[in-house]
């Protein structure tokens, strides 16, 4: 199945944008205007060659990333005389940008498939396309499209097979369907921690999989190894800037040089280096490559050394277990609702406030704007969903699981995120779940276990993918 190109009535009055343009040099189109055009395939499709003369048919353009890495992932092509290939897709203006850019060292690009550019007048080495022989239209006519309205469409043919019956799909039905979903993945993640737990302990699971969800999706990896090297690191003598000072060693995060003028900062920075330095060759060799951590693009407010700063504080502690275990048997059915589900749970995580870490996203960068909580409301919804609730769940009886699913189904909706925005887009369009309430957390879990469980599995074009008859047999 090849993807049509989008053939509407594009606006022929120039547009702003457009117009501020019409003077300039059209030589070499702006990168985000060629990632446009190949993610809607304003091509003369039926006629692309690679830049090796190879005839190239384009099954499906891939999936835009937003964030780091390609500029599209899981597209999938087919050179002339081979079988089709799945992968990602970079799209530049020259091929030289491989290598400018930084993408040929980078194991994030390790599996792009073809380097899109706009014209290759210097050697390649990796299969390219050139869009500049193969424009559906003139770059004038493609300017005021990448203007106005068309151009942020989803591209219908690239919407899952799923979609349609998804949308004739009762409300009420489509609603069930998501908390089925949602009830799955909270067993899902109570399973493995139960898993873990058999391992470690209760406690020790609950830590490891707290500083995964800290690590957000950029670090949950090294963050979980913090967690499991808690145990060494923990000493009830140990103040939580000490502590601090262990985790930040251990991550490989502490800064090269400290501030060179004098100032909190400096201060607070030479206290951490003193603690690592006194005692860090114990665990030089469960040091961490600075490498491993993913720091681009990433929220001031979700930089890890912050993150680790509210993990310390937990740590040395120690009583967030116990809180959690009382939280967990605690009447909370009040009028309120899940209002005060979510105040109660946010007392039971809470730390003293920090004056240095209320102020201060890393050791040297302040935060602008006064004090910052050190555990916001979208941080704290995510590890309600995807660790609290299933931790205390996997450890419950019958009646006790039911009060926590109770709790879950009510929790409110979670920060949006990419995986969440493609799934709309594909298999809702774009749109949120139709349900006669509020959409709430479980319904973006759901939303996600049904990606997990089938478009993950399946290529982009939803070949052999068994949800789309399972939901048609679901609204009979």
């Amino acid at each position: 199945m090849e993807i049509d190109s989008p053939h509407e009535a594009w606006p022929r009055r120039c547009s702003w944008p457009a117009c501020l343009h019409e003077a300039a040099d059209r030589e070499i189109p702006p990168e985000r205007l060629l990632q446009a055009v190949w993610f809607h395939q304003r091509l003369r499709r039926e006629g692309l060659r690679g830049v090796d003369g190879r005839a190239l048919r384009v099954l499906h353009p891939g999936f835009w990333n937003r964030e780091a890495g390609p500029d599209f992932r899981r597209a999938l092509i087919q050179w002339e005389g081979e079988e089709a290939l799945q992968g990602d897709v970079e799209v530049d203006l020259h091929p030289s940008g491989w290598h400018t850019h930084g993408h040929a060292g980078n194991p994030g690009f390790a599996g792009v498939i073809l380097h899109v550019v706009w014209r290759a007048d210097e050697g390649v080495g990796w299969p390219t396309l050139e869009l500049e022989p193969h424009l559906e239209v003139p770059v004038p006519e493609l300017e005021r499209w990448h203007a106005s309205s068309a151009a942020g469409r989803w591209p219908t043919a690239l919407s899952g097979r799923c979609r349609s019956p998804l949308q004739v799909l009762d409300p009420e039905l489509q609603s069930r369907l998501l908390q089925e979903a949602a009830a799955a993945r909270l067993r899902i993640k109570a399973g493995r921690m139960a898993l873990r737990a058999g391992g470690v302990g209760w406690d020790q699971a609950l830590w490891e999989f707290l500083f995964r969800a800290l690590g957000y999706k950029q670090n949950p990896w090294p963050m979980q190894r913090l967690g499991e090297l808690m145990p060494r690191l923990r000493d009830p003598s140990t103040d939580p800037r000490g502590l601090l000072g262990r985790l930040l060693g251990v991550a490989g995060l502490l800064p090269v040089a400290l501030p060179a003028t004098p100032g909190v900062e400096r201060e607070y920075g030479a206290a951490v280096w003193e603690e690592w330095l006194g005692s860090g060759r114990r665990w030089e060799e469960w040091r961490l490559p600075r490498a491993l951590w993913r720091l681009h693009n990433l929220r001031p407010a979700n930089r890890p050394e912050r993150r680790l700063a509210l993990a310390a504080h937990w740590v040395h502690e120690g009583l967030v277990p116990t809180r959690l275990r009382a939280w967990g048997e605690a009447d909370l059915r009040a009028p309120r609702g899940c209002s005060s589900l979510v105040t109660t749970l946010r007392e039971a995580l809470r730390v003293p406030e920090d004056e240095f870490w209320s102020g201060h996203w890393t050791l040297r960068a302040r935060a602008p704007g006064g004090r910052h909580p050190m555990l916001g409301l979208a941080r704290l919804t995510d590890i309600a969903v995807n660790v609290v609730l299933p931790w205390l769940w996997a450890q419950a009886g019958e009646l006790g699981r039911e009060e926590l699913e109770r709790r879950y189904f009510l929790w409110p909706r979670a920060q949006d995120n990419a995986v969440l925005r493609l799934a709309r887009d594909r298999l809702l369009g774009g749109v949120a779940p139709r349900t006669r309430r509020a959409v709430r957390a479980a319904d973006q879990q759901g939303l996600m276990q049904i990606v997990s469980d089938f478009c993950e599995h399946s290529d982009s074009l939803c070949r052999h993918c068994p949800f789309p008859r399972l939901v048609a047999d679901y609204g009979g």
